[in-house]
């Protein structure tokens, strides 16, 4: 009798969880700042989803986050790059001020993502450029550690931009379904 009692509530408790599961999914996978997201993706043509699984891997939604690297804000932007991106959208930039103001920071991050995509053509070498640097995946395509279609993903030297390009492309098809 407490047998069948116990799996009962498993099997209740299961049922509950699955029809919720997109209730729940929604509780990882945010869309927060969507004004901007939306305003500056469609500006730069770049999928907002997209945008969003960038900014939960660079900083879990945080605008104050900063790497141990000085990246800082939404989209985790070096203050150098940040600079120049400024200067080609001739927009005032401040340092220290400007990458902690979210929207200015998401148009900053959108447009830098936008500027390598058109160099790059595919998210997952944009994506590792964003990462580690135009400069070091010009290096690996040159000297043939990676394609630069996209489709050896698996063999980005760094072991941080090859887990950094797996997760947000699995985390931009997650956003995908659970938001279209």
């Amino acid at each position: 009798m407490k047998k069948t009692i116990i799996c009962l509530i498993i099997v209740l408790i299961a049922i509950i969880v699955l029809m919720n599961f997109d209730y729940i999914l929604k509780k990882f996978y945010k869309v927060e700042y969507k004004e901007y997201v939306e305003k500056y993706s469609k500006e730069y043509e770049v999928d907002p989803y997209l945008v969003y699984a960038i900014i939960k891997a660079e900083s879990k939604f945080n605008e104050g986050a900063i790497s141990s690297k000085g990246a800082t804000g939404l989209m985790q932007i070096m203050d150098k790059t940040a600079k120049e991106i400024a200067e080609n959208l001739v927009m005032d930039y401040e340092t220290g001020v400007t990458l902690y103001n979210p929207e200015k920071n998401i148009k900053l991050g959108i447009a830098y993502y936008s500027y390598l995509k058109k160099i790059y053509k595919v998210d997952s070498i944009s994506l590792a450029a964003y990462n580690a640097g135009s400069g070091n995946v010009n290096k690996w395509i040159e000297e043939g550690k990676i394609k630069a279609d996209g489709s050896d993903i698996e063999n980005i030297p760094f072991k941080e931009t090859n887990t950094y390009v797996r997760k947000i492309l699995k985390d931009y098809e997650i956003y995908k379904k659970l938001y279209k």
